[in-house]
């Protein structure tokens, strides 16, 4: 009996020592692992910020160009028709959508939600003064047709957009 008591006098101590470098070890750990995830973080962070920037940068140059007093500037031609016009304006929206699809990656799904909105509204523009033209009509007639419809609207769906855009932009910017 004095053997095993012997024995559990040298055991328990030394248990008790192995337990509590055991959780003084696994408590470094835990917290170097935190380190070097909060600094892997930082890392992606600081990689990512400038493609994020870019992919707002892009989709305000994407919203600018299919605004329907630049897009109407760069596409009406002398002598057009409106059905032409029409066709060219949807083409060139629908174009310009598509060479930018990449960048909702970067973006929040409410940014994405607001570029798409702005580009269906544009669509909408387009087409409800296409509508009232006719086919029959010309491509002045109908540019004069899309202002007076973006006269009708509170806001221009691209400048929403543009500011949510810009707000993002100063959120992430800090």
């Amino acid at each position: 009996m004095k053997d095993f008591t012997d024995t559990l006098l040298y055991f328990v101590p030394a248990v008790l020592v192995l337990g509590a470098m055991f959780l003084m070890v696994k408590k470094f750990l835990d917290k170097e692992y935190k380190v070097h995830i909060i600094e892997a973080r930082k890392m992606i962070q600081k990689d990512s910020l400038p493609l994020k920037l870019q992919a707002y940068e892009r989709l305000v140059l994407f919203l600018e160009r299919i605004s329907p007093s630049n897009l109407l500037v760069r596409t009406h031609r002398t002598g057009i028709s409106a059905p032409q016009l029409h066709a060219d304006l949807l083409a060139t929206i629908r174009a310009e959508f598509d060479h930018n699809l990449s960048q909702q990656i970067y973006i929040s799904t409410a940014a994405w939600d607001a570029v798409k909105d702005a580009k269906e509204e544009t669509l909408k523009i387009f087409n409800t003064a296409y509508g009232t033209i006719g086919s029959n009509g010309s491509g002045m007639q109908l540019s004069s047709q899309v202002f007076e419809e973006m006269m009708r609207r509170d806001e221009i769906p691209t400048q929403h957009a543009i500011e949510i855009l810009k707000k993002e932009t100063r959120q992430l910017l800090g």
